[in-house]
């Protein structure tokens, strides 16, 4: 994912690792949100920087779902979820979109591992990979509309929170596979002590309070599914992780999220 304007090595290393400054590291990175100048760039940094992925994921899926509040006084529950489906992307820099393009593009047409982790640095978009996005649009575009207006905003931010944590998952239990300068982004952040894990445990889980027990437990053991299946997948092929992959599992597990949820529901009810 070409995330180069967002950073550079030749910035002023930060001094220490407080909180603030690790958690402005990952809004930095995640986002567009503008972040103080002296928030600085250090790979120990953006490593623990994971930990707060979970917490970015809340904040993105409150600002889709406060747009999406607002907007469903004025307008048909379709238009609202547009509008917050486009508010979430342009927060991101559509970062997690080009990543399933990629993810898509490298997979669907590479045969060997070296063909497909090229074709994902290739900042063109191929058949597989238009797809892919489209896909991937049209299923959050038709499962959002689908989640009751009164449960919305709970859902669309433990989904992004979870997602996210998922990813996560896949960081700690799995190994990145490209640090070179082959790859068209800079580093992305890797494992950083249980410390870390814990903390991204905590921000994943803690929007799953406002949502129905029965529901939260359906979600998350097939969440957990996905990440040994997926993980699975992609060491055979690749032997770990990039960060296309990381980003195209984030945007699965979001989907499987609301698929699962809409499923449940009328269990729970």
């Amino acid at each position: 994912m070409d995330d180069n304007q967002k950073y550079t090595e030749q910035e002023t290393p930060p001094l220490g690792g407080g909180g603030v400054r690790i958690f402005f590291t990952a809004l930095m990175f995640y986002t567009r949100i503008p972040v103080p100048k002296w928030t600085g760039y250090s790979k120990e940094n953006l490593n623990k920087a994971t930990g707060y992925f979970p917490l970015v994921g809340i904040l993105v899926g409150a600002a889709g779902g406060a747009v999406y509040w607002l907007a469903q006084h004025y307008l048909p529950v379709s238009v609202s979820v547009l509008l917050c489906m486009v508010a979430t992307i342009l927060l991101t820099g559509a970062f997690h979109e080009d990543a399933i393009s990629d993810f898509c593009d490298g997979f669907g047409g590479g045969y060997s591992k070296e063909q497909i982790l090229n074709i994902m640095k290739d900042s063109r978009i191929g058949t597989y990979g238009a797809i892919g996005l489209v896909m991937t649009l049209l299923s959050r575009y038709f499962l959002l509309s689908n989640i009751d207006p009164l449960k919305f905003f709970a859902v669309i931010v433990a989904a992004n929170a979870l997602s996210r944590l998922n990813a996560v998952g896949l960081i700690f239990s799995s190994e990145y596979v490209r640090m070179d300068e082959t790859s068209k982004s800079k580093p992305i952040g890797e494992k950083h002590g249980i410390g870390t894990l814990i903390l991204a445990i905590i921000f994943g889980f803690l929007p799953l309070i406002f949502l129905p027990w029965q529901s939260v437990a359906t979600i998350v053991s097939v969440l957990l599914v996905a990440l040994v299946l997926f993980r699975s997948y992609i060491h055979k092929i690749l032997g770990g992780y990039t960060g296309d992959v990381l980003g195209a599992f984030q945007q699965i597990s979001e989907i499987l999220f609301y698929l699962v949820f809409l499923i449940s529901i009328h269990f729970v009810e």
